[in-house]
């Protein structure tokens, strides 16, 4: 049975597939709202530096200019391949238009997790055969280990710019050039020519190349075109235009949204980067989570429209005698991804902020965002939504057997125009996860009927077993790998446990050597070994417990459920004994 959008979804408008992101984005005659009448999209929230929405046009423009000289790029010589930009910052104001830049110039751009380890990042600059990298001044040491270990030049390697509340009086070393100065010198540079591509190239070609951790190894490249983006983008538009437009006051035209989440992860990249400039929406960019200027910028620019991950939700309400003294009335939605909300934590929240909407949303990297959302006007508390026009989903049993009734759990299959184009030098599991036109989640859903009588989509487990640490995704067999490597482990598994700040962390069941120490002496070793060579969300906060031995399938897998259900019973009978 093939779940559909209901009716009263939003109408998805044609999608082009012969102009880059760039393009669709800047143009007026795609759709996009009028520059005039847009709010600045994207904003400061350290400094409230800022730039109109046809000044940001102007600036892409000149960045591709300087970035077409510095480079040697130009729009109609090579593939994307030949002009692979990484992208490894914090969150700024100028980075989405440097991506826009690449694109007008026919390249692509591979965004890094600000989180990442010199080895991480080492290895998306050699998997993306990456030709430059931008990062910022905090993250430089880190850069110049990667991109030595890569074989990156270091006059390939530039700053951008972070407001100066971030970086205490430091100043960057004058050997880097900077984005900015990359700009300034295209204002004496001629336009770069006109893209002339052909009907389905931007169906083909690759713009972002986002890396998942998938199920297993190292996290992998996701191709993600310039028309999955676009697709998307559109969706997102359709579905919410049916309440945008109603002028009913539960939402305006145009929204002062929270940019907060990294914008290297698909969720910040695509509905906020993206969907919100498009819309022309105004985005308060803010490099980090904290809560004080978190708050802060809430009550100075009057956000209305907060774009959260349920971790955060979390900290907020158990630090309430902080969040108080801010004035937060300006917030009308807070929109929740990357992990389900569960119902206790959104009424909890209700209470505090009883005139916010929690509007909730399901989506991955491989699907270019958003597959379904949550209505306005259809709140069903603990659903991902309803699906957005141009999706179509089935629910799948382990046995191959395709569910036909509601509340049926199952493998969540889907089919949109958004779907990426698959995983870069990685044919299994792009087979894998991609069959006739459909792709696999790896996450189990139902379908449940709202009191309006609309289907919405509830995640109720993960098939794939990610972890997900305050929204970023741990892949166990990746720490597994590492911690094998380790002459004091035997076996080793590696699994979720709840955690109220983070949502999750990873916690390792380790069977020792037979040459290792005590318990305390290896726990020392391992979380240093870990520490060492890995990004901080992947990190074993949840601990270390050593077994004799981990518990497998008889064909070798590991039965992750019966560890989590054994920890959750260990963690209960703690709990009794207080």
């Amino acid at each position: 049975m093939v779940f559909l959008p209901a009716k009263g979804s939003g109408q998805l408008a044609p999608i082009p597939d012969s102009i880059p992101i760039s393009e669709f984005m800047l143009n007026e005659k795609y759709g996009r709202r009028a520059h005039a009448k847009s709010r600045d999209p994207y904003t400061c929230g350290f400094s409230g530096k800022s730039y109109s929405s046809q000044e940001t046009v102007n600036r892409v423009d000149l960045l591709a200019r300087g970035l077409s000289k510095e480079l040697n790029w130009a729009p109609n010589q090579g593939s994307e391949w030949d002009k692979t930009l990484a992208v490894f910052t914090l969150n700024t104001i100028d980075s989405v238009p440097l991506f826009w830049a690449v694109h007008r110039l026919g390249g692509l751009v591979s965004p890094a997790n600000a989180s990442y380890s010199a080895d991480e990042l080492r290895h998306q600059l050699l998997d993306s055969k990456a030709k430059a990298l931008v990062t910022c001044l905090p993250l430089l040491s880190i850069s110049l280990e990667a991109a030595a270990k890569s074989g990156l030049p270091k006059s390939r390697v530039y700053l951008i710019d972070l407001p100066e509340q971030l970086l205490g009086g430091a100043k960057p070393p004058a050997e880097f050039k900077s984005v900015a100065q990359i700009l300034e010198a295209g204002k004496s540079l001629p336009p770069v020519e006109e893209m002339k591509w052909s009907a389905g190239e931007g169906a083909r070609r690759t713009a972002f190349l986002c890396y998942s951790s998938g199920t297993s190894g190292m996290p992998k490249g996701v191709m993600i075109s310039h028309r999955n983006v676009i697709a998307n983008v559109l969706q997102i538009t359709a579905f919410e235009a049916s309440y945008r437009t109603r002028g009913d006051g539960i939402t305006p035209a145009t929204e002062i949204g929270l940019g907060l989440l990294p914008q290297s992860h698909i969720y910040a990249l695509v509905v906020i980067c993206h969907a919100g400039a498009y819309r022309g929406d105004q985005t308060i960019v803010l490099p980090k989570f904290e809560l004080n200027s978190y708050l802060n910028s809430i009550q100075q620019f009057k956000i209305t429209s907060l774009y959260l991950v349920p971790p955060i939700i979390i900290h907020m309400l158990s630090t309430q005698a902080i969040c108080s003294k801010y004035d937060l009335s300006s917030v009308q939605t807070l929109f929740t991804g990357a992990a389900p909300l569960g119902m206790e934590t959104a009424a909890d929240f209700l209470k505090y902020y009883p005139n916010v909407l929690i509007r909730q949303g399901y989506g991955l990297t491989e699907t270019s965002t958003v597959v379904s959302s949550t209505h306005p006007y259809d709140i069903f508390l603990g659903s991902s939504g309803a699906l957005l026009p141009g999706f179509e989903a089935r629910i799948v049993t382990p046995e191959g057997k395709e569910v036909t009734t509601y509340d049926t759990p199952g493998e969540l299959v889907v089919r949109s125009p958004s779907v990426v184009l698959g995983y870069l030098n990685n044919d299994k599991a792009t087979k894998e996860t991609f069959k006739d036109g459909w792709m696999l989640t790896g996450d189990e859903a139902v379908v449940r009927v709202s009191p309006k009588g609309v289907e919405h989509i509830f995640i109720v487990d993960r098939i794939k077993e990610l972890i997900k640490v305050k929204g970023l995704q741990v892949a166990p067999a990746e720490l597994e790998a590492h911690l094998l490597a380790h002459p004091d482990v035997a076996d080793c598994a590696v699994v979720a446990i709840p955690d109220d700040r983070a949502g999750e962390v990873p916690k390792a069941i380790i069977v020792k050597s037979s040459t290792a120490g005590s318990d305390e002496t290896v726990t020392k070793a391992l979380l240093k070994h870990v520490e060492d060579h890995k990004a901080r969300h992947k990190w074993l906060m949840g601990g270390i417990r050593f077994v004799d031995a981990i518990p497998k399938s008889p064909s070798g897998k590991i039965l992750r459920r019966l560890i989590r259900d054994q920890e959750k019973e260990a963690r209960r009978k703690a709990g009794s004994k207080i």
